[in-house]
């Protein structure tokens, strides 16, 4: 299992998508077939994108990662992963296509992976994210995440911290509200992006770079 990049589960990649709700969006998992436009986002959204081969040995040799997609119709809008070790899942990675932030896709793909943490018989889920990124910890509030830590110097670009969130009691999901609706509220900048440790710094991903 290939080290991965500290990351941020939700900060560049989730920036602005914390409004209204998709439309069309269908949640599948992620192939092979999927990384030529998995990847065109990633750089996109992450000064410090993985590989292709860091996501390539993810979905092939790490038996604990599952990583979904987002589509619109047949057009590939965003990605998300995560490591499932005992009863506790590890967010890697949050990306929503630059085009198609703002409508809620980012939501939907933590919502869904929480959904498959669950199907795994995962009860905890954590990740990390940049301290300046307050849009994508106000989306993990919302999600029932809580701060419990720092990460110094976690993030290789520029040496910035990272809060680690964890929320306790992994729950079927109900509805989480859009920002600015009366609700709660919350990966890669995702959350799971880089560290040696699964259980503990998923952050780090494919490749060493840093998400959320």
């Amino acid at each position: 299992m290939m080290e991965l990049p500290s990351r941020e589960v939700s900060g560049v990649a989730l920036s602005h998508d914390v409004q209204s709700q998709p439309g069309e969006i269908r949640i599948d998992p992620m192939t092979p077939g999927d990384l030529p436009l998995v990847l065109a986002i990633e750089r996109r959204s992450f000064p410090t994108p993985w590989s292709e081969r860091a996501f390539a040995s993810e979905l092939r040799d790490n038996l604990y990662a599952d990583y979904i997609v987002a589509r619109h119709g047949d057009r590939l809008v965003g990605y998300a992963g995560m490591w499932c070790i005992l009863d506790e899942a590890h967010v890697t990675t949050i990306a929503v296509d630059p085009e198609f932030r703002g409508r809620g896709i980012g939501n939907r793909l933590l919502t869904a992976l929480e959904e498959r943490a669950l199907r795994y018989g995962c009860r905890r889920m954590t990740l990390e994210v940049r301290v300046s990124n307050h849009v994508a910890q106000r989306l993990y509030l919302r999600h029932g995440f809580r701060p419990c830590g720092i990460r110094r110097g976690y993030y290789v670009d520029n040496g910035e911290d990272a809060i680690i969130m964890w929320r306790d009691r992994l729950d079927p999901p109900g509805p989480v509200a859009a920002e600015g609706e009366d609700a709660p509220r919350t990966g890669r900048d995702a959350g799971l992006q880089a560290g040696t440790e699964p259980a503990t710094g998923a952050g780090a991903a494919p490749g060493g770079s840093e998400r959320p």
